[in-house]
């Protein structure tokens, strides 16, 4: 060792530093790499990409080879740092102690430290970039590999861990839904939005939705025959529930279309009969996801919400669904947009059986919606009767003013701008 020159020892070092780096940097950039946009240019035929992937589905073979590299590389650095200073220091032990000081600040700083936050911030270009050379020492290094991870595995089965839970896991709905939020310019808002309101359609529910019993458009056969065409011909919707005399007992759904084809003279309660289609039912509580795979199932853009005793709760509509996913894109009536009316003061004029979800969505509030599904079902749980009018209140942060009640339920609230 005494007949190395000081030159090729220090050169020596210094490629020990480099190829410390090297592997410190590719074992960050390839943990830290993202593994579904890996996979999207692997799929386009990539082939650093490919590469990289055939190196991380073998994961335990690829941090081995790694290590093994690293621990070579700074062990070699040690020792070279050693001679170099006995060679400049001799029967200096105190300088031989500072250099091995020196040595450890230098490949902490350079061959640790520094690779591995640049392959922290640039973790795609720097695992490229380096998996050709991991490739090639995989497969130098393979018998070294095996001796090593024939350990390995013994340690973890004797800990009991599973050595092949390694690969890319399955995000959970909220993962991926902060990955959506997180995209930023990636997607654009508008689609943002309905990607965000599709994983919503689990947790809400038909009764959220739905259009309340009280508020149904519908037709009663028992009508007389005038009354009865003035009601088709002035609806508002394209299908009509229909009953005779008993609002809860709904006989089937009505294509107002199909009237145009009969006469004036000849539209009657039977000539209705016999144009509707059987009602079809949805039971309370169904999800909204579930109950959009149903109605493509069964061919139906209709349904009635009926509780666990077959008492009838409302109707749901295919557009309600779609409306929850893409927003509001169509008015039936034109009573749906008197829901929140904005008075020149800023503070808003409120239906009581407006949804809350609505009224959040729409409003930008924070009103509770694990309970009541309405704005009057929840100021009705929260006074435990029926309030006067000119009652002022704050509820979930919100300042309301009961405006008028009418048969036993709130017909009309006024919200508060915050101040």
């Amino acid at each position: 060792m005494d007949d190395i020159p000081l030159s090729a020892l220090v050169i020596g070092l210094c490629i020990c530093l480099l190829i410390s780096a090297f592997f410190s940097g590719s074992e960050t950039a390839m943990m830290a790499i993202n593994r579904y946009r890996l996979a999207s240019k692997a799929r386009q035929g990539h082939r650093a990409a490919l590469r990289t992937q055939v190196l991380l589905d073998q994961t335990e073979k690829l941090l081995s080879v790694i290590l093994l590299g690293n621990t070579l590389a700074n062990t070699g650095s040690a020792t070279l740092s050693a001679l170099i200073a006995a060679k400049l220091f001799v029967d200096n032990e105190a300088a031989i102690g500072v250099s091995a000081v020196l040595v450890a600040f230098i490949i902490l700083v350079f061959a640790e430290a520094t690779p591995k936050v640049i392959a922290a911030t640039h973790p795609e270009k720097f695992a490229f970039a380096t998996s050709a050379p991991l490739t090639l020492l995989l497969r130098v290094f393979q018998p070294a590999v095996w001796f090593v991870n024939l350990f390995v595995g013994g340690m973890l089965q004797l800990l009991r861990l599973n050595q092949r839970n390694h690969g890319q896991q399955a995000l959970a709905p909220e993962e991926l839904r902060l990955l959506v939020l997180e995209s930023g310019k990636y997607i654009q808002k508008k689609h943002q939005s309905v990607l965000l309101n599709l994983l919503e359609l689990g947790s809400i529910t038909v009764d959220d939705v739905m259009t309340p019993r009280h508020q149904m458009e519908m037709v009663d056969l028992d009508t007389p025959a005038d009354e009865l065409r003035r009601q088709l011909f002035t609806s508002h919707h394209s299908r009509l529930p229909v009953y005779s005399g008993n609002p809860d007992d709904i006989l089937g759904i009505l294509h107002v279309r199909k009237v145009l084809s009969l006469k004036e003279e000849e539209i009657d309660s039977d000539a209705i009969r016999a144009l509707t289609r059987s009602t079809y039912f949805v039971p309370s509580g169904t999800p909204l996801f579930t109950q959009l795979q149903n109605f493509q199932e069964n061919r139906r853009r209709l349904g009635m919400v009926v509780d666990e005793y077959g008492e009838l709760l409302g109707l749901v509509a295919l557009e309600d669904i779609l409306e929850q996913i893409i927003g509001e894109f169509t008015t039936n009536a034109p009573q749906a947009g008197l829901r929140f009316e904005k008075q020149p003061d800023n503070t808003y004029l409120l239906d009581g059986a407006t949804s809350l979800r609505e009224l959040n969505r729409k409003l930008k509030l924070a009103l509770p919606t694990d309970g009541p599904k309405t704005l009057n079902g929840l100021i009705l749980e929260y006074f435990e009767e029926i309030p006067d009018a000119g009652t002022c209140f704050v509820l979930a942060g919100e300042r309301l003013e009961i405006v008028q009640t009418q048969d036993r339920s709130i017909r009309m609230v006024r919200l508060y701008p915050h101040l």
